[in-house]
């Protein structure tokens, strides 16, 4: 189940994943017993909030897992008051700790790729459409790691 809830409140159940845009990436949340949202913050770290304040009336889709998925996220999903690191615990370094066990980024990975590519084509090439290309190709790189 995945749903554009900006004006009305989605039933959410427990381990449901709640996403919305933030600037030019997607921040990431777990819904816990209580219907409030575990995320990850530059300015909290983690910590648990209402569905608003994660919101932040943006849109916000919800991606419903299988029962046994979303039993297992919410068991690990208990640790929370790491402080934030862009590099090394952000919103996604905390839901894939909880979901597979291990943090990881594929928005951090997909935008060094692509960061790396357009350097690497600029330098090489010395042409800002091999910028441009370089910087799509280590994007979709980067992408296939999800």
């Amino acid at each position: 189940m995945t749903g554009d809830y900006r004006s009305s409140t989605p039933t959410l159940l427990p381990g449901d994943v709640v996403r919305r845009p933030k600037g030019p990436v997607t921040h990431v949340g777990i819904v816990l017993d209580n219907g409030m949202v575990l995320h990850n913050s530059p300015s909290r770290g983690e910590h648990v909030s209402t569905l608003a304040e994660f919101s932040r009336g943006r849109p916000v889709s919800v991606e419903r897992l299988g029962t046994s998925e979303r039993l297992r996220l919410l068991a690990r999903a208990g640790s929370q008051g790491q402080r934030y690191d862009l590099l090394r615990n952000n919103c996604e370094h905390t839901y894939y700790r909880s979901r597979e066990g291990r943090p990881r980024s594929p928005q951090l990975l997909s935008w060094t790729l692509g960061l790396a590519g357009a350097v690497a084509a600029t330098v090489v090439l010395r042409h800002w459409g091999a910028t441009l290309a370089g910087w799509e190709l280590g994007r979709r790189l980067g992408r296939r790691f999800e």
